[in-house]
């Protein structure tokens, strides 16, 4: 059969399996799928569509014949092996923080960036999830008022902390509902990588990955200068002016945001950038305060847009706006912004089956 050879890495993981369904969904031709992961999941089997595949191990030599290799499975997996995949022909969308900073390396939204995708050498890095969403919705802004402001904070799923952690708020919740506290034994959030861990039903956390030492956590450094990176071309554009405060709220799936921003367009105003916003591609605009309609995260899971509302403006700056936006961390966040990559790059001519 003529068509795209597609292999998903971390193909059991929460963001794996739903990229084998992106695949699934996906209007490219597709001759094969395979599923692979770490050795201790190789011979279990995932869906893909109505495929049921077996999953093999991930090795050097899994890439062979591969056209397009999506990656999610950790930072150290794909530094181990997307090289071996480019070396062996494959386009390599990587959904891990591995190579986002590489100035070498396209970090690309589809709906912002897709003239960037020109610059690769056979990787393309897919962004932090918050970072996809805010800039999906900021983009359209900017292209049509200017953007000189972005003061971000975050609603964040705890499933953007990977399975387990989602186990564990589950686990948790159940615990407090049953009145057994004593059940409560938190291991991994906010991070598994950090000294102390904190129960995270019923609660929130102001710290999403490890502080560094000016003390903002990772999670806002890569929400800061992954946004001028996309936005900019430089990670350290000086023009654009970005700050975040990250938070794990107990939201199984999509995150929200609340982002304060200004633009340079004097004459901007609510209602005119509601109006850019339902034109723009992969955002939906929900907002209608009289009526209560606004984004929300349990209507945002499993959908791909990021959904946007609670426009105002700051009547006490002039220039200053609010919005809310609500995606999907597991689709647009992670799986489905990797394979609209593959398929942007194939409506662009730069890929093209064996």
């Amino acid at each position: 059969m003529n068509g795209y050879h597609v292999a998903v890495v971390g193909a059991t993981g929460a963001v794996g399996t739903r990229m084998l369904a992106m695949v699934a969904q996906s209007p490219l031709p597709i001759a094969s799928v395979k599923a692979l992961a770490s050795k201790r999941s190789a011979g279990k089997t995932v869906k893909c569509g109505d495929q049921e595949l077996t999953v093999e191990e991930t090795t050097d030599d899994s890439f062979a014949g591969v056209d397009i290799a999506l990656f999610s499975a950790g930072g150290a997996v794909s530094k181990r092996f997307a090289p071996s995949a480019v070396k062996a022909g494959a386009i390599v969308v990587d959904n891990t923080s591995a190579f986002r900073m590489d100035p070498e390396i396209p970090l690309v939204v589809p709906e912002v960036n897709p003239e960037a995708l020109r610059q690769h050498h056979g990787i393309i890095a897919n962004p932090n999830c918050s970072t996809i969403q805010m800039v999906t919705a900021l983009e359209p802004i900017r292209k049509a008022f200017g953007l000189k402001r972005v003061m971000v904070s975050t609603y964040q799923a705890v499933s953007g902390a990977g399975q387990r952690a989602l186990n564990e708020l589950f686990a948790e919740a159940q615990a407090y509902l049953d009145g057994d506290v004593t059940k409560v034994t938190p291991e991994i959030l906010p991070t598994g990588g950090d000294k102390k861990h904190y129960q995270m039903a019923f609660n929130a956390l102001p710290q999403i990955d490890v502080f560094e030492d000016d003390g903002y956590s990772h999670e806002e450094w890569k929400m800061i200068h992954e946004t001028k990176k996309i936005m900019m071309g430089d990670m350290d554009d000086p023009e654009l002016k970005v700050t975040a405060t990250c938070v794990r709220v107990p939201v199984p799936i999509a995150h929200g945001e609340e982002v304060y921003f200004e633009v340079a367009d004097a004459n901007a105003d609510a209602d005119a950038i509601r109006a850019v916003l339902a034109q723009a591609p992969g955002v939906v605009v929900q907002d209608d305060p009289a009526h209560q309609v606004y984004p929300q995260p349990a209507n945002a899971e499993g959908k791909r847009d990021v959904f946007v509302g609670r426009i105002r403006p700051d009547e006490e700056n002039s220039g200053f706006f609010h919005m809310w936006n609500v995606s999907d961390n597991l689709l647009k966040g992670a799986a489905w912004n990797s394979m609209q990559i593959a398929e942007t790059m194939h409506d662009m001519g730069l890929i093209q089956p064996k």
